[in-house]
């Protein structure tokens, strides 16, 4: 009995390590919500991002990042050659990697909540508890341990480039 309680309690105790500094986590070399050419400003230097045309990088982070060449036709009325589209995905998924979703939840406590059976926490933190992946794990570990484990596994890539 005393046992489960001890468990019951670790559990517990990595849970809100992993939670309550996730809500303290700012990064602030991008800012969410950009509505200038703040979110460029630090990778000017980068071919990436050189390449892209003044009206991208006037456009809010967010925008920018769910733009597609039809939409940038939509606003701009330009059409986006295939050169100019394969660099708005290229610094797309520049900026995409730079945010990182790795620095919710480091890696070795990824897979020690992945031991534990509690990577379905580490999931929905990194995705902001939106997605189907935490929902997918949760059952799978409440089916048996295993196959959440090794969805959990599975699934790292995903958070961790």
């Amino acid at each position: 009995m005393k046992q489960r309680k001890f468990t019951a309690s670790l559990l517990m105790a990595v849970a809100f390590l992993v939670v309550i500094p996730s809500f303290a986590s700012v990064d602030a070399t991008l800012p969410a919500k950009a509505t200038t050419s703040t979110w460029a400003e630090p990778f000017k230097a980068n071919p990436e991002i050189k390449a892209l045309t003044p009206e991208m990088i006037q456009m809010g982070l967010e925008q920018f990042l769910t733009l597609t060449p039809s939409k940038y036709k939509e606003l701009t009325g330009k059409k986006l050659g295939l050169k100019k589209s394969m660099e708005l995905k290229a610094a797309q998924k520049f900026l995409k990697k730079k945010m990182g979703k790795a620095s919710d939840v480091p890696k070795g406590l990824y897979i020690v909540l992945a031991i534990f059976g509690l990577a379905w926490i580490g999931m929905g933190v990194m995705d902001d508890w939106t997605g189907n992946d935490w929902w997918v794990n949760l059952l799978l570990t409440f089916l048996c341990w295993l196959p959440g484990l090794i969805h959990a596994l599975v699934k790292m890539k995903k958070y961790y480039n």
